[in-house]
């Protein structure tokens, strides 16, 4: 079970940091960049994936630190639009995981549902004699201790499935290129991560707040607070250039934001929260855009695809 430790934020102070006006996040976003700087003698790098988090994260550093070098993970499985884009972008350097997403899916298993169960699933698997299978027993006093936020429970269904199912795909494609990055330049990163985005990442900016300087791995997250709507209205204030998957950033009625093309960028072939998509989810946009990743991505293995129609349709996701 993870411990989390003290968190020095409550949801409480969340929740009213995501509610402050723009300029405000602007500002102290800005102050926690300038306190990474100093700290680290400005031996500091932007980990740019092309999409528009990372492309306002970079240009809030750039306004503060204009020599600032972005880093970008080339996995093969982005957009092509997106690689295009990163193409235009001055001062990028760029990375090559060690493992491809196909053999990576060979030897871990699928990304489906989201990190912490694929994570609790292929731990239980490996190490049937631990404590982490218990997780997934509703009755047993392991599971209950911790309650509805940790248990597994639901997901036991998935857990004596014959899928291959890991977290791992993030960890060997883009955490292991980046350390090794860090490693031989001794740079540290700062990420354009969102707490809204998931509870892991919540959670983690409730125990660390935007800078973890005393993290094993030292990491700064300074717009942890802002919310996707904040991020679409950066860009359409400042004219900040983005990747043209994302379509045109226009208004509704009462005056959100919204994409015209994409909403998320990130792996195209990644399972992850696919689940609570509704239609069309990004599998069957994938079908619609770019045809031919969909077809490899849906292709049986034995037929030289990625097998991901089976894996998708058992977890009753349609994918066309």
């Amino acid at each position: 079970m993870p411990d989390y430790g003290k968190a020095i934020h409550t949801n409480e102070e969340l929740k009213e940091m995501q509610s402050w006006p723009l300029e405000r996040k602007i500002q102290v976003t800005q102050t926690r960049i300038l306190e990474w700087g100093q700290h680290y003698n400005e031996q500091i790098y932007v980990a740019f994936s092309g999409g528009k988090d990372s492309t306002v994260l970079l240009d809030l550093v750039r306004r503060v630190y204009p020599n600032t070098p972005a880093v970008f993970i080339d996995t093969g499985v982005e957009y092509p639009e997106v690689r295009e884009f990163i193409k235009t972008v001055p001062n990028v350097r760029w990375q090559k995981p060690g493992m491809g997403f196909k053999r990576v899916l060979e030897e871990y298993g699928y990304p489906i549902i989201s990190k912490n169960v694929s994570q609790r699933i292929y731990e239980a698997r490996k190490y049937p004699d631990s404590k982490i299978p218990r997780m997934f027993d509703a009755d047993d006093p392991y599971s209950q201790r911790y309650g509805r936020q940790f248990s597994m429970a639901k997901w036991k269904w998935l857990l004596d499935s014959d899928i291959p199912i890991s977290h791992m795909c993030c960890n060997v494609m883009k955490k292991a290129p980046s350390k090794k990055f860090e490693k031989e330049t001794g740079l540290k990163p700062i990420l354009g991560l969102l707490a809204e985005e998931s509870a892991l990442r919540k959670t983690e900016w409730m125990k660390d707040g935007c800078n973890a300087f005393n993290n094993k791995r030292p990491t700064s997250r300074p717009m942890s607070f802002w919310t996707e709507q904040d991020v679409l209205a950066y860009i359409v204030r400042f004219n900040i250039p983005y990747c043209s998957i994302y379509g045109e950033i226009l208004q509704n009625l009462v005056g959100e934001y919204y994409t015209t093309g994409v909403k998320r960028t990130g792996c195209i072939y990644c399972g992850f929260g696919c689940h609570l998509e509704s239609y069309p989810n990004h599998f069957q946009l994938l079908k619609e855009t770019h045809p031919r990743q969909w077809d490899y991505c849906m292709r049986s293995k034995e037929d030289g695809g990625l097998g991901m129609r089976e894996v998708m349709e058992f977890i009753g996701v349609k994918v066309d």
